[in-house]
């Protein structure tokens, strides 16, 4: 995934001629904005929770990029005027889609946002990983009901605060009816996620295998299908 940004920003630099635009939205607490920020970009970030905002502001000034990243309390419905007036060379929605009410209305705004020509970058929970995890762990009961879940939900279980959870097929669905064109969706944590850090540690090479392996499974079917995480990334129209 993180090639997959980068290349998407090189291009966004080429495009611009100068300093690329993102919008990060539900990404308040920092964890993208401030990196992207330390590379050069222009981020405004947009949250709902003052706390997560609070703390991208202290994470901002930590890494001494403050004056490149914009905090704004606010949710999609937001984003027509909080977003860059021409629009965001780069969208993300990185676990972001799992809490919304309204995926296809949540996706219109974040392609609205974008700049003709610009990408959205979607991160979500993998529900097949969740079956398969909790399968593993002897939970089975919970694995089933995550299977037969239409929207890969644990309803009414204690902890589970997700609304939904997505497979290859249908975050490449709603992603073409919000109007963009899918470039691309990989998994994010195919393998490093099922094996143990003890093997890493004691195997001589274990750990670059592992890494360059996981580049490789991350577009691959079907190992891509069992990815802790889908990354997708949407083109708007020129």
């Amino acid at each position: 995934m993180y090639r997959v940004l980068e290349s998407e920003l090189a291009e966004a630099r080429r495009r611009r001629d100068g300093t690329p635009e993102v919008l990060d939205v539900g990404g308040g607490s920092g964890v993208w904005a401030v990196p992207l920020a330390s590379a050069g970009c222009a981020v405004t970030v947009v949250d709902p929770s003052p706390n997560a905002l609070a703390t991208l502001q202290r994470r901002a000034a930590d890494a001494g990029v403050a004056e490149r990243i914009r905090a704004l309390q606010g949710d999609t419905e937001a984003l027509e005027v909080v977003g860059p007036p021409d629009g965001a060379d780069l969208v993300l929605g990185h676990g972001l889609l799992e809490f919304v009410d309204d995926v296809p209305a949540s996706l219109r705004a974040l392609t609205a946002a974008a700049a003709p020509g610009g990408a959205v970058s979607v991160l979500v929970v993998n529900r097949y990983a969740a079956v398969l995890q909790r399968a593993l762990a002897g939970r089975v009961s919970e694995a089933l009901r995550l299977f037969r879940d239409v929207d890969g939900r644990l309803e009414g279980s204690a902890g589970d605060t997700l609304q939904r959870r997505f497979d290859s097929d249908v975050l490449e669905h709603v992603l073409r009816e919000a109007g963009l064109t899918v470039e691309t969706v990989r998994g994010q944590g195919v393998l490093s996620d099922l094996v143990p850090g003890s093997v890493l540690e004691s195997t001589a090479g274990a750990a670059d295998a592992l890494a360059e392996l996981e580049i490789a499974a991350a577009a691959r079917s079907p190992l891509r299908e069992v990815a802790t995480r889908l990354h997708a990334l949407g083109r708007v129209p020129s």
